[in-house]
């Protein structure tokens, strides 16, 4: 399958990857040496610290150097490249260009691989757990709970990258190098298994790695996280009733999750607005977000290659305070350039414990949106203009003028969640693709981009499988229009 896969047919190699970053990052999350030597699976799962420092790798690796959430190659930054929310002005960096350009090619990975690294460490997770007689019961249920979790949020993220996507649920390698891909529709019904799963078995509270200890910080999935995916999953397969549930379910929990109304203080480590976070791990750095977007000079350098595009600048209504608050500017050369400002700091000493912002994977405000769309689709006009006048109010808004006609009124929460969501988790991508209007939006935006193809082809809304992969599992087949 994979190259990663396919070179680990020693059972546990990956747990030894995973447990060793611990010793010099992640001592925040357990206090536990890691053994100087292979670690086996009855090791691991002997007790519940070493059993949950098998999932904290996982989130340890998301923010370091895994390129789905950290760094220039994060999805946040290249499917806002890919979409209409960044411009590039470096051609130095060959991603970068290829994502804003439209010229993707099999040659690079571009998510594949860290997607199936995390999706590897969720099964061997749950393979170790369900036969270990180590790991107290209510740990035990705990962190099968966060591994299913995890293998849904890759399922999902794969899926909605590249179509039809290997549905892998083991780490037997000779079952995954000959997997084939599935259709969207088994990999959803598996998503949506998972996600009950998890729903089931993880606490309402946020824990602390071990110990079932309630805590203040929101960098482990809870119930709720659990339930903001499978909404937003269920507004995915346009099951309106179900996402509506979900998303409510996440609503009406008030002890847990508040929205923001300072929009200062949103990004913010363990904001009430907060579902689940990702915390800083790399030294010198707050969140990845902050260093990529940040602009302290003009961009074109490998430092600072993006800067916010006309299409999102324009997007904003007047008086929306996200267009102050979550925008930065810099003018230099006589010229300004705009940048997403959602997270504030650029880089911090070497001392960890100052992070201030932690890296935001869910939150309230999209749950709001998505049980807005989802009344709008099943006629509760009122319902829906009510959830959507609750973000427009928090950024300064007058109510919606759009709450008559269910067309206007699902085009009003689309172009909400465009201001709102902006350069986040690439949910302006995934949101032009399932509303059927990436055609009409990326045909206007294509022969704008510097040096890009004149012209828009549908077979980009997805990326390419590289071709690394197929070379080494001829049941791979290649998307339409790569080779």
């Amino acid at each position: 399958m994979i190259n990663l896969i396919h070179k680990q047919k020693i059972n546990g190699l990956v747990l030894l990857f995973i447990l060793s970053i611990f010793s010099f990052s992640c001592k925040k999350f357990v206090q536990v040496s890691t053994p100087p030597t292979a670690i086996g699976s009855s090791t691991v799962y002997a007790n519940d610290l070493t059993a949950a420092a098998v999932l904290t790798g996982v989130y340890d690796r998301m923010m370091t150097n895994g390129n789905l959430a950290s760094g220039y190659q994060s999805i946040s930054f290249l499917a806002g490249l890919t979409s209409d929310e960044l411009t590039n002005y470096t051609s130095s960096s060959s991603f970068i260009s290829d994502c804003y350009n439209n010229t993707l090619h099999s040659s690079s990975s571009y998510f594949w691989n860290e997607i199936f690294q995390r999706i590897y460490a969720a099964n061997k997770a749950i393979e170790g757990l369900a036969g270990s007689t180590g790991v107290t019961p209510s740990e035990k249920q705990q962190l099968i709970g966060e591994a299913k979790f995890i293998r849904a949020f890759f399922h999902f993220y794969g899926t909605n990258l590249f179509g039809d996507f290997p549905l892998v649920t083991t780490t037997n390698y000779q079952v995954n190098n000959t997997i084939q891909r599935s259709t969207q529709s088994l990999l959803y019904q598996q998503i949506v298994s998972d996600l009950q799963d998890a729903q089931l078995a993880l606490s309402d509270n946020f824990l602390t790695p071990t110990g079932g200890v309630a805590t203040t910080e929101r960098v482990r999935p809870n119930k709720g996280a659990a339930a903001s995916l499978l909404a937003r999953v269920y507004l995915y397969l346009k099951k309106w009733d179900s996402a509506e549930a979900q998303a409510t379910s996440v609503i009406n929990s008030p002890k847990n999750y508040k929205l923001v109304h300072n929009l200062d203080s949103v990004f913010l480590k363990n904001s009430t607005e907060a579902i689940w976070q990702l915390q800083p791990v790399q030294t010198g750095y707050n969140t990845y977000d902050g260093y990529d977007f940040v602009l302290t000079s003009a961009p074109g350098s490998t430092i600072t290659p993006v800067a916010l595009s006309p299409s999102i600048l324009n997007a904003f209504d007047s008086g929306d305070n996200r267009a102050k608050r979550w925008i930065g500017s810099i003018t230099t050369g006589g010229r300004t350039y705009s940048y997403p400002y959602k997270y504030k700091i650029y880089t911090i000493n070497n001392n960890q414990s100052s992070a201030s912002e932690y890296l935001m994977v869910f939150r309230l405000a999209e749950q709001y949106l998505i049980r807005a769309e989802a009344r709008a689709q099943q006629g509760n006009l009122q319902g829906a203009a009510a959830d959507l006048n609750m973000i427009r109010n928090r950024a300064g808004l007058a109510n919606t003028v759009d709450s008559a006609s269910q067309a206007n009124l699902l085009n009003a929460i689309y172009h909400e969640r465009q201001v709102e969501l902006f350069t986040e988790w690439g949910h302006r991508w995934f949101d032009l693709k399932r509303t059927g209007n990436i055609a009409s939006v990326m045909t206007a935006v294509t022969p704008q981009k510097s040096k890009g193809n004149n012209s828009w082809n549908a077979n980009w809304a997805v990326f390419p499988v590289p071709l690394s992969e197929i070379l080494l599992n001829g049941n791979l087949t290649q998307n339409t229009g790569y080779q």
